[in-house]
């Protein structure tokens, strides 16, 4: 690997093909379609390695990003987010060469696409099970009737089920707390293909968070999985409970630049531009926006919540450090953190480096 000297996203690619496996395999045992999400990666070299565990079908977050995932040969791609309309014309040149899916949730976006699609494309109705981001109600079943009549007014579209991302897994108290959100959302999930079963008699149900797809045995009703953060894990799973810092797949490396002894505070090169400004909390009440991993006798150590990231402006990242723990670091030591959500730090930096020495390049890059 190049010699590290600023900022670098590293990937531990055994161990992302060890997520990747397990989570194929949970699928398999479950009788479930495995369709990951590749927001959270990103690249088609990472993609390729869930060919290994027979891949077939993704997801992405964008249809720029369905764009580049189909001209490195994926040809059966969920896009889920709602459709912008104003990309028709980009989505009607996807199906005419790939297997879509979109999701609606209005009427307005289902009366452009009976409208305008020329090619064969698959439809999901986007259901709110708790996140309250988007989607609809699973009571509003007038709603989707009428979403469901304006789409089969033309013949090239299929209407495919129902697809829920049950965000609010994500700011969850505990283990617990994720499992009644994922029954609660397979309740009203069930509900619903219960109701259209006999006139869509193939209904799917799509259910994609990390989370509840990590921990969670019940999938009752649901057709098929699409979780993504789960091939690198970060800060937010382990904090919830849901892996273990040995799954995490992914740290941030960033030069130490200055030493500041009377506030216990190290000064990293790698600010709000690597890192995000997404948050945690810990145990003493402290934001923090990623944890120190250090290598303590021969073995790498996550030290102890008294030592995190408190802050950050552009490149600037200001640690805190316990007293005890502020002489182990020492100019120009490049500190390792793990990043409170991996697919937001990707994101940002563009580019991987393996353990192993291998440059991976992301979308646009």
């Amino acid at each position: 690997m190049t010699e590290i000297i600023r900022p670098t996203l590293v990937i531990d690619k055994e161990q992302c093909l060890k997520n990747i496996e397990r989570m194929a395999t949970k699928a398999k045992e479950h009788n479930l379609k495995f369709r990951p999400h590749f927001k959270t990666h990103q690249s088609a070299v990472i993609g390729d390695w869930f060919r290994i565990y027979n891949v077939t079908a993704i997801t992405v977050s964008s249809v720029m990003m369905a764009e580049y995932f189909a001209s490195h040969g994926w040809d059966d791609i969920t896009i889920a987010f709602p459709v912008n309309i104003l990309e028709i014309n980009n989505i009607n040149r996807l199906t005419a060469n790939i297997k879509l899916n979109i999701l609606v949730e209005n009427r307005e976006a289902a009366n452009v696409l009976a409208e305008k699609i020329k090619n064969n494309l698959g439809v999901f109705i986007k259901i709110d099970t708790g996140s309250n981001r988007t989607g609809i109600s699973s009571s509003k079943t007038g709603t989707i009737d009428s979403i469901i009549k304006i789409l089969n007014k033309n013949p090239k579209i299929r209407f495919r089920g129902f697809l829920a991302h049950s965000g609010h897994t994500y700011s969850a108290i505990s283990t617990n707390e994720i499992f009644s959100r994922h029954f609660d959302a397979l309740l009203k999930l069930a509900t619903l293909k219960n109701r259209f079963k006999q006139d869509f008699p193939d209904i799917e149900v799509s259910l994609g968070d990390t989370p509840s797809c990590t921990i969670c045995t019940n999938f009752s009703g649901v057709d098929e999985i699409r979780p993504g953060n789960f091939i690198f894990y970060d800060m937010m799973q382990f904090q919830l409970g849901v892996c273990d810092l040995n799954e995490i797949a992914i740290r941030v490396l960033s030069p130490v630049v200055a030493k500041h002894q009377s506030r216990n505070e190290i000064v990293i090169y790698g600010g709000a531009i690597h890192l995000s400004k997404e948050f945690l909390t810990n145990s003493a009440g402290k934001r923090y926006y990623g944890r120190i991993v250090k290598n303590i006798n021969g073995k790498k150590t996550l030290l102890s919540d008294r030592n995190y990231v408190a802050s950050l402006s552009q490149e600037h990242g200001i640690l805190k450090v316990s007293q005890k723990n502020f002489q182990q670091f020492s100019i120009g030591d490049l500190v390792e953190i793990v990043p409170v959500h991996s697919c937001l730090t990707a994101n940002l930096f563009r580019k991987y480096y393996t353990t192993d020495g291998m440059e991976i390049s992301m979308i646009n890059t």
